[in-house]
């Protein structure tokens, strides 16, 4: 336990760390890990996966999504969203979905992360950070995809689009839309 308890000193609290950042401290990396998970020291999230998790009152908390994200693809260049976010611009949505979605230009396909479900996303670009105009031509993106009154949304859009920075709106779905987003925001605007 002496080279485990090492390793543990070694790891932040409230960090996620790929196996490979961890190999130059333990000349036994995989058995030391494996006694702090036994030990419940250390949380294995998924292959190659670990996070030491921060304690409160409460108990441990789990990793920051963004954390987690960051260690998986191994870079910072990424977007978090949900289709959550959508029901938040007041075009009608209800539904409510269990999985964060990850735009990024490395991986593509369905991962569980620790205990979270993440879809990854292969996309050409997207912004730093989520606007709720961002939001709009990503929901006009995505509208096919949702279970939602697409008829609906599109009429409410059309009632509700003085509600939005119309300026920056053409230009995120000129950088971001797909051709159904730009054509839908051209036909809602000129109605």
């Amino acid at each position: 336990m002496k080279n485990a308890e090492k390793l543990k000193n070694a790891m932040e609290p409230g960090q996620v760390y790929r196996r490979q950042d961890l190999e130059g401290l333990s000349t036994a990396v995989d058995r030391d890990l494996k006694t702090l998970v036994e030990a419940e020291e250390v949380n294995r999230l998924s292959g190659g996966l670990y996070y030491r998790p921060r304690k409160n009152a409460l108990g441990a908390t789990p990793p920051d999504n963004q954390d987690l994200v960051r260690a998986f693809l191994k870079t910072d260049d990424f977007l978090l969203t949900s289709y959550n976010h959508f029901t938040d611009l007041g075009l009608g949505l209800t539904q409510m979905h269990n999985h964060t979605l990850v735009y990024n230009h490395r991986r593509a396909g369905d991962f569980r992360l620790g205990g979270h479900r993440f879809k990854f996303r292969l996309v050409p670009a997207y912004p730093k950070a989520l606007t709720k105009e961002y939001l709009l031509v990503d929901l006009l993106n995505n509208l096919r995809k949702l279970p939602d009154d697409v008829d609906a949304v599109r009429r409410n859009l059309q009632s509700h689009l003085n509600e939005f920075d119309r300026k920056k709106v053409l230009e995120y779905a000129e950088l971001y839309g797909n051709p159904a987003a730009k054509r839908t925001l051209r036909e809602v605007a000129h109605a």
